[in-house]
């Protein structure tokens, strides 16, 4: 197993994010308890997000303590005001109106209770805010990583098709028929490898100009003397399979409209080569 494919491949990244699937996460436990450096690489990467995160956590505002103080302070003298204003309002010799008194304690706890609720509602929406920014932060670097691991994923299906292709090219049963440009196109070339078994033909686009949009090249097998199609070309890495041709004399490849054409255009021809 190439373990260094398997740690960049991103599935310990998605193990830790708690993105991975039930399967993922097994097969990962599992490759742990058999190769050291996939552990050690799970490791890293949890050292390397805790330490992350402390590095980004927000302490609260360090003026905090002063402000509470301030406020509990300007509390208790509206309040000892408030009380003294309620004697003068109530104190009359026609009727006396029984007073509930609150002692100091009591005034405390009821000023303070209000200034902390105040300040809770504040630093509730300040943490809020922060937790909201770390979220964005957060989507932002999975929506990275998806991006990152899809290019992957890319990458590692053409490198396995140009291997396939070099290990059918380099087959004894592949014949293949070199496709030099033609008059006027002589920096032009292609290679046909047509299997003498299955009689399946795959083409390798060595050294063509891109097409022009609402353009596809053509392949075409002379068979007795006619164009046969063999298929249009497309975007593929490496061999692009082409139609089963049984027999032919000469391959040749020309730019016809997308889709391909049934009979082919002889002045937008570009390779042609003789087999064998």
């Amino acid at each position: 197993m190439n373990t260094q494919e398997y740690i960049q491949s991103g599935i310990i990244e998605s193990y830790v994010l708690g993105m991975a699937s039930s399967a993922e996460a097994a097969e990962l436990e599992q490759l742990c308890l058999q190769y050291p450096e996939i552990k050690q690489a799970l490791t890293d990467f949890e050292s390397a997000l805790e330490a992350n995160a402390l590095t980004n956590a927000v302490a609260p505002p360090p003026k905090l303590k002063n402000q509470i103080f301030t406020a509990l302070q300007s509390e208790f003298i509206a309040e000892e005001n408030s009380t003294v204003q309620n004697k003068e309002a109530f104190s009359t010799p026609l009727q006396e109106v029984p007073v509930i008194k609150m002692n100091q304690p009591s005034r405390f706890l009821a000023a303070a209770s209000i200034v902390l609720l105040v300040i809770s509602g504040g630093m509730n929406i300040y943490f809020y805010s922060k937790f909201k920014e770390t979220t964005q932060q957060y989507q932002a670097l999975v929506l990275e990583k998806n991006t990152l691991q899809a290019s992957n994923q890319i990458m590692q299906t053409k490198s396995l098709d140009m291997y396939n292709s070099m290990q059918m090219m380099t087959d004894p049963n592949m014949q293949k028929v070199s496709m030099p440009g033609i008059t006027g196109k002589e920096s032009n070339y292609a290679t046909v490898f047509w299997d003498m078994k299955s009689k399946d033909v795959y083409i390798l686009p060595n050294k063509l100009p891109q097409p022009a949009s609402g353009k596809q090249y053509q392949l075409w097998a002379i068979v007795d003397g006619k164009p046969v199609d063999a298929g249009v070309l497309s975007d593929c890495a490496g061999l692009c399979k082409m139609k089963n041709i049984p027999a032919a004399s000469m391959f040749a490849i020309t730019l016809e409209k997308s889709g391909g054409s049934e009979t082919p255009t002889l002045s937008e021809m570009y390779v042609a080569g003789k087999v064998g």
